[in-house]
């Protein structure tokens, strides 16, 4: 294969690959199932091309010009990308904190400025004879290759008995046992220090505020939820949650979006039909949440990753604005 077409077929793998990591990652629908596949069939795809682009890197790195190094921390946080995604389809843990989808992803972020780099300091022009019989018949091989590749690690896992892997690649971890859940936050939020006797909860709607305090919370009625936590992180809880849905806390009817807000100022946005599936927690497997996991009350947002669930809730506002004006994901 070309130096040229090697370039292509990488960018290709890569632009997939970024595509639907990000979509992975939003969808907590077994919906995401294919994209999932589709994102480790192109991980694979970048190791299939390897060998090929090897010639290529070594033709660049005995020019011995100071641009040759971005293009090798390149290579090292793309193997890194690639190998912490192996690792953790496999079930591997890492010690210390980190888990290895954490530092999957970390890599994945480090490597899009470079490879816009890349590109614009190396750009490839497409030509027609890219759509050629040859050309698509090497990269069908390519694909059934990566994909085959795939199947077989994918079979091999399952083989050997391994510990259970949803359909978003994450592993279980604490599924009827929430001591045992890791306690996680999205990026920068801390695990804030609350005190249960003067927590309250702000409801929002139609210009009025109402004030709920633990025990009047509590004294709604109750009911319990099984739901599936699916955190980014690489880890899945199935849990049996008890709260107060939040069709009882809020009118669904006007307005056109919830807000629901944390102690740490992190909120996630709603369409206002989406009330009827949320459900505002205060206990979780017949015992009361700990601190670490979203006390005194957190939302259960099922068929939605974890970053959905608010830990800490201390407002629901429910307003007119469109539920779509937010980022796809938080940027604290």
């Amino acid at each position: 294969m070309s130096g040229r077409r090697t370039n292509l077929g990488l960018l290709l793998a890569l632009v997939v690959a970024t595509v639907t990591g990000w979509a992975a990652f939003a969808i907590g629908s077994a919906a995401g199932g294919p994209v999932v596949i589709a994102h480790g069939v192109a991980g694979l795809a970048v190791v299939v091309l390897t060998p090929w682009k090897q010639r290529i890197a070594r033709r660049g790195l005995r020019r011995r010009r100071i641009s040759r190094w971005p293009g090798v921390g390149l290579s090292i946080v793309i193997v890194v990308t690639v190998v912490t995604g192996v690792l953790h389809a496999a079930g591997g843990r890492p010690p210390g904190g980190l888990t290895f989808m954490q530092v999957h992803v970390g890599a994945a972020l480090a490597a899009l400025p470079l490879v816009v780099w890349h590109v614009v300091a190396h750009p490839v022009q497409p030509r027609r004879t890219d759509l050629d019989r040859r050309s698509l018949l090497r990269a069908g091989t390519v694909t059934v290759g990566a994909a085959a590749t795939w199947l077989t690690a994918d079979g091999l896992y399952r083989l050997g008995n391994r510990p259970v892997r949803r359909f978003t690649g994450s592993h279980e971890r604490g599924t009827d046992d929430p001591a045992r859940m890791p306690v996680t936050q999205w990026l920068f939020d801390d695990v804030p220090v609350i005190d249960p006797s003067s927590w309250t909860l702000a409801v929002s709607q139609d210009h009025a505020v109402r004030r709920l305090t633990l025990d009047a919370l509590r004294a709604h009625d109750q009911v319990d939820r099984r739901a599936v936590l699916d955190c980014t992180g690489g880890w899945y809880a199935e849990q049996t949650w008890t709260g107060v849905p939040l069709t009882a806390l809020v009118d669904p009817r006007p307005g056109r979006r919830i807000v629901v807000t944390s102690a740490t100022g992190y909120s996630r946005v709603f369409p206002l039909p989406a009330a009827a599936d949320l459900l505002l927690a205060v206990a979780v497997a017949g015992a009361p949440l700990s601190t670490g996991h979203g006390a005194p009350a957190r939302l259960v947002a099922p068929g939605r990753r974890g970053f959905w669930w608010v830990k800490w809730v201390s407002a629901i506002t429910v307003d007119d604005v469109a539920p779509w004006r937010q980022p796809p994901f938080p940027l604290q």
